[in-house]
């Protein structure tokens, strides 16, 4: 395959998003499908080839470090496959309108566009454009759920995401106004010289903070139990597993290559630690189903922050563990909530009617809460593991706040197991609570099944996964392959002249 086939992972979502208003009406339903049938095709060969070697591609034929650099090892390949799966399984079939319809279903591949690019960018001035891609999408489908409400907590969500755009902007202008590039191969040969620095780690902190947005790092992540509470389920699932993925992976990316210093793996340490017990905490407290998942959400991507804190390879390995298992159990989660939101208390007797959606919500808690041989087990061990490894307090402290924050979460999702397994609502001393409908729609149910029978897939094959798990960790970390593949030695004496 020739590797300008690279641009497809970007260009097949967005050709399919604005093409349809010229096509039949057929063709045009089944033409966002198809084109995520083949990004995940594309997917699953590079993964192939990129456990072998990385792949990169200039577009235009600009010599690096100027132009659009694409790069691809097996970790963005993964990503790439991930991203047009869960956008397949989330796919919006059905609309209140043909136009609102068309408009759920361009608006979803504008994201999955968006989101294959965070995953392939090789340069902070793409990243910034497909970031602002993603959260421009994201704003049209959260406000999508057609209610005042939603159109209330998606126009809080712009105000912060416009805060988050601003200042990761202007820490990407500081490392260009001290390094003269954007290119992340160029970067991460001269940043020791240029970066390393109070100044580069101003420059970080403000991108941090500035994408930290979207992956729900603690200080600007109050916007997702609002939205996550009143955007439809699906539009949640992509959010919660797609896009808060796809922004911590920059963000790793960026440690690794650019900013590979105590100080930054400090920062993503402590605000880790922050999310996790402010995450898991309110989500206990939490009395709507919707907001413990959106709370709950915060507190598992802490545990990812705090798994990229700790250096080397292993850690790149437990917070991809974390990361892809996170992608996996909450988009199900929360299109399991779609019939069961709002308070907990309606929850009684829900298992009678559906209980095969009771079986999958206990499934994903099970997992989530670490118990083997489920795939939730292996990223916490990973994570425990990697923190005990540490010479620094610090490090043993923050394997505590995993401990702890475990506790409380299993508290919590056994509340609701209990609950919909407790007395049936229609025998209920509650008078209104004997007209709720809490039976699960087919089309919530084989989604979370999908996702279910994914999960149940990775358990099985834990043991031959941690190899390439490794490999991957370790190609992902090998910084010196990543200039040596992207920059020729040629080009940097070149752009330094």
């Amino acid at each position: 395959m020739s590797h300008s086939l690279l641009a497809l992972v970007v260009a097949l979502p967005l050709l399919a998003a604005f093409l349809p208003p010229l096509l039949p009406g057929a063709i045009r339903r089944l033409l966002g499908p198809l084109a995520l049938l083949l990004v995940a095709a594309l997917g699953v060969y590079l993964w192939r080839i990129t456990l072998i070697e990385p792949v990169s591609l200039a577009l235009g034929d600009f010599r690096p470090p100027l132009g659009v650099v694409f790069y691809v090892d097996s970790v963005a390949a993964l990503f790439v496959l991930a991203v047009a799966l869960v956008t397949l399984l989330l796919w919006p079939w059905r609309g209140d309108t043909s136009e609102n319809l068309d408009r759920k279903q361009s608006l979803t591949l504008v994201l999955a566009a968006a989101c294959g690019g965070l995953a392939v960018s090789g340069d902070l001035f793409n990243v910034y454009v497909f970031y602002e891609l993603a959260a421009v999408a994201g704003y049209g489908l959260a406000a999508g759920g057609g209610t005042a409400a939603a159109r209330v907590a998606t126009f809080r969500y712009l105000i912060l995401g416009s805060l988050g755009s601003l200042l990761a902007l202007l820490g990407i202008t500081l490392i260009y106004f001290r390094a003269g590039t954007l290119n992340l191969a160029h970067l991460a040969d001269l940043a020791p010289q240029t970066l390393h620095d109070p100044f580069g780690l101003a420059a970080f902190f403000l991108i941090l903070l500035g994408l930290g947005v979207k992956a729900e790092l603690f200080l600007v992540n109050t916007w997702a139990p609002e939205i996550y509470a009143t955007a439809e389920a699906r539009v949640s699932a992509l959010l919660a597993g797609l896009v808060s993925k796809l922004a911590l992976l920059v963000l790793a990316r960026l440690l690794v290559l650019v900013f590979p210093l105590p100080e930054a793996r400090g920062a993503l340490l402590i605000l880790g630690m922050l999310g996790m017990l402010t995450g898991e905490f309110a989500a206990f407290r939490a009395r709507d189903i919707k907001r413990m998942l959106a709370w709950s959400s915060i507190g598992q991507l802490g545990a990812a922050f705090i798994a990229f804190s700790i250096p080397g390879s292993l850690g790149l390995a437990a917070g991809l563990a974390i990361a892809l298992h996170h992608l996996l159990v909450k988009p199900a989660l929360f299109l399991l909530a779609e019939r069961w939101g709002g308070g907990l208390a309606r929850l009684a007797g829900a298992a009678r009617r559906s209980p095969f959606g009771a079986a999958l919500f206990a499934l994903f808690a099970l997992s989530l809460i670490g118990v083997p041989p489920l795939p939730g087990f292996w990223a916490k061990y990973l994570l425990l593991s990697g923190l005990a490894a540490q010479p620094d307090n610090l490090y043993l402290l923050a394997g505590l706040v995993v401990l702890v924050t475990t506790v409380v979460e299993a508290v919590y999702l056994f509340r609701v197991i209990g609950m919909l397994h407790g007395r049936d609502a229609a025998h209920s001393e509650k008078p209104q609570n004997m007209a709720l409908d809490m039976t699960l729609p087919a089309s919530t149910l084989a989604g979370s099944g999908a996702f279910a029978a994914l999960l149940l897939a990775v358990a099985l094959a834990a043991p031959w996964l941690t190899a390439p798990l490794a490999r991957m960790a370790l190609q992902m970390n090998d910084s010196a392959a990543y200039v040596a593949r992207v920059l020729p030695a040629t080009a940097t004496s070149e752009a330094t002249k």
